[in-house]
């Protein structure tokens, strides 16, 4: 069990750690070094030997293993990552970067997204330091660099230059998933992941002939890009659906006393209520047009014109995907991948899952806890290419009205502090027993 140092710990680290500001701006723009070191001091403390890498200078990942007592068993990868998306402080009630404890909560950059976690690892591991305490199986601890762009300068870069620090692991836990989710009707649901839609960010290219704006041109590159992005934002893409989806959907259905019938999904959505934000973005594929680039002046005709688009698949569905673009550019617009990421599916029966349910359960005994699929990625896909399979599990007790999905990526970033304690207690019960 969690002592009550690690209790005090969590909170400390958490603030320490947002205080840190590893803005990731993109475009190699980040440095993560002093939170890289500031979490390997804290390691080193515990007696455990971290290393750091990088590929590039200042962007620096951490990696340590924690040897169990099963050599015969399969090692387990925690990791989390230690950048953060940018925040405008003006829009802001306490500054992003202040790591302020206010109200029984800590605010700042990363609270959720995800330097909790990566404090609740610390916190852990520290304590059983103090317990004389190990894992059943080995433990490797990773915290990593550029999740919040490409991954190239985290776990990309591990997986492709170090695979032999992951040597024996066979799973994984991460961002994000083991959260009160609140359903306005006094149930609590605790979704763990179990899938991530792939991701597809696609550049679309239409060429015509470029001529003077007063002329009529049946050539017109911005004409043919704007056909083409509005068939896609208007496209209605069918359902379809995954395992970790239909096993979602048949125990929220049974939670709620509806007839689990998946043959039509949206009728079933519509009658789970607020709990369709569980999975209602991963019963289907998606594509978003978001940028658009075309032209210099209003009377000249540019003979190119570019969009980009936010594409998403499921597991098994890139396929669908690919042959879905290709009909609704059509014949006068190219496309191709700048980004792109692969669709996970975790099995759903494994000792894993059930160690972590069996976790959340001990601790929130009037929760529900479902499987889920993550609409967008993490750095489990970077960690999958060495065969590592990845659940999101970074356990937080919410209160009611926290919206802890709006909160990723959002301004007043916040966690409260007894959801930072619960979430040592739940992540302590199941990396000793996993």
């Amino acid at each position: 069990m969690a002592d009550a140092r690690s209790y005090d710990e969590v909170v400390r680290f958490t603030s320490d750690l947002i205080r840190i500001d590893t803005t990731n701006r993109g475009g190699g723009d980040c440095r993560e070094r002093p939170a890289a070191e500031y979490a390997a001091a804290l390691l080193a403390e515990a007696g455990v030997e971290p290393v750091l890498l990088e590929r590039t200078p200042g962007r620096t990942n951490v990696v340590a293993r924690i040897e169990g007592t099963d050599p015969s068993a399969d090692a387990l990868l925690v990791h989390g990552h230690l950048d953060v998306v940018p925040a405008e402080a003006a829009d802001w009630t306490v500054h992003p970067f202040s790591g302020e404890v206010r109200d029984g909560v800590v605010w700042g950059r990363g609270a959720v997204d995800m330097k909790n976690m990566d404090a609740m690892i610390l916190a852990v591991v520290r304590s059983w330091a103090r317990a004389g305490v190990r894992p059943r199986r080995d433990l490797v601890v990773a915290f990593t660099a550029d999740e919040e762009a490409s991954a190239e300068d985290g776990a990309g870069f591990l997986a492709d230059e170090h695979a032999h620090l992951f040597e024996g692991c066979t799973e994984a836990v991460g961002e994000s998933g083991a959260f009160t989710f609140h359903d306005g009707a006094g149930r609590e649901i605790y979704p763990i992941a179990a899938g991530e839609r792939g991701t597809g960010w696609l550049r679309l290219t239409a060429r015509g002939r470029a001529g003077h704006g007063s002329k009529v041109n049946r050539e017109n590159a911005v004409t043919r890009l704007a056909a083409a992005v509005t068939r896609i934002g208007e496209y209605e893409w069918p359902p379809r659906l995954t395992p970790t989806v239909r096993a979602a959907l048949t125990e929220l259905a049974v939670l709620y006393g509806i007839d689990p019938c998946l043959d039509d999904v949206d009728t079933l959505l519509d009658k789970l209520g607020p709990a369709a934000e569980l999975v209602a973005a991963t019963v289907r594929n998606s594509a978003n047009p978001t940028m658009l680039e075309a032209g210099y002046k209003v009377n000249v005709i540019p003979g190119e014109a570019v969009a980009h688009v936010d594409g998403r698949f499921l597991p098994g569905g890139e396929d669908e995907f690919r042959a879905t673009l290709d009909d609704l550019t059509g014949p006068d617009v190219d496309w191709e991948y700048v980004h792109r990421t692969a669709a996970l599916q975790a099995p759903l029966d494994s000792p894993t899952f059930a160690g972590m349910r069996a976790a959340v359960e001990e601790f929130a005994p009037e929760g529900h806890v479902v499987p889920y699929c993550m609409s967008g990625g993490t750095d489990a896909k970077q960690f999958s290419r060495l065969g590592i399979t990845g659940y999101g599990f970074a356990p937080l007790r919410l209160p009611e009205g926290f919206d802890y999905q709006a909160l990723f990526h959002g301004v007043d970033e916040r966690v409260p502090v007894d959801a930072l304690h619960f979430g040592v207690r739940v992540l302590d019960r199941f990396l000793r027993t996993a």
